[in-house]
């Protein structure tokens, strides 16, 4: 029997719930990645102290500003899914967070010009109105620069894009001309890995 175009037997669509994140962070990067899988959520400002630690390696420093970030947040609210991130770029064991001015981006643009470096992104889920103790994770992406001449470097910082950005640089506008290859989640270049993101969300809510 050929089953019709118009037959009703058909499986129905999955349909797939994605809570609300309050969102610990006003990154518009942040934003326009979780309107992008479609996942609805809020954002919060958390104003922290962003100094590195006395003997803090890169990886416990993200991870201990996304927590933070995500803690800030969750005393303000009475109910909900606290999301916190922090994003860091680490070259020659050096960690580069935001550029104090246009000075110390060139600085770091420098420093990246011709290396591998690795950008990585601390991420926290608290849920405000239950006792289950906060998850926290990070990622890890390898990103490649070509060299970058002086000249370029005077262009780029005069876009104004390295100001507020880890590194000094957004991989998803112009400086996308000077990166040659990247190993691992590109979401986590731009400032926040999604899908590490939907692993801890379904780990909390399994």
């Amino acid at each position: 029997m050929v089953l019709k175009p118009d037959s009703a037997f058909q499986l129905p669509a999955k349909q797939m719930h994605l809570e609300k994140l309050i969102l610990a962070s006003r990154s518009q990067r942040r934003m326009e990645i979780l309107r992008a899988v479609g996942w609805p959520f809020e954002a919060a400002a958390a104003d922290i102290d962003e100094s590195v630690h006395a003997g803090e390696d890169a990886v416990s420093y993200v991870k201990r500003l996304a927590l933070t970030k995500a803690q800030t947040v969750a005393r303000k609210s009475p109910e909900g899914l606290v999301l916190g991130a922090d994003t860091t770029v680490v070259v020659e064991g050096e960690l580069l967070g935001q550029p104090a001015d246009d000075d110390d981006a060139r600085r770091m643009l420098k420093l990246l010009s011709g290396k591998w470096h690795e950008v990585l992104t601390g991420v926290a889920l608290l849920r405000v109105d239950q006792d289950a103790p906060p998850l926290v994770d990070h990622e890890t992406t390898q990103v490649r620069f070509a060299e970058m001449s002086a000249g370029e470097i005077d262009w780029y910082v005069a876009t104004g894009e390295p100001r507020g950005k880890a590194g000094g640089y957004g991989i998803q506008g112009p400086a996308a001309l000077f990166v040659e290859e990247i190993a691992g989640d590109y979401f986590n270049i731009v400032g926040l890995p999604v899908r590490l993101v939907y692993e801890m969300y379904c780990k909390a809510n399994c």
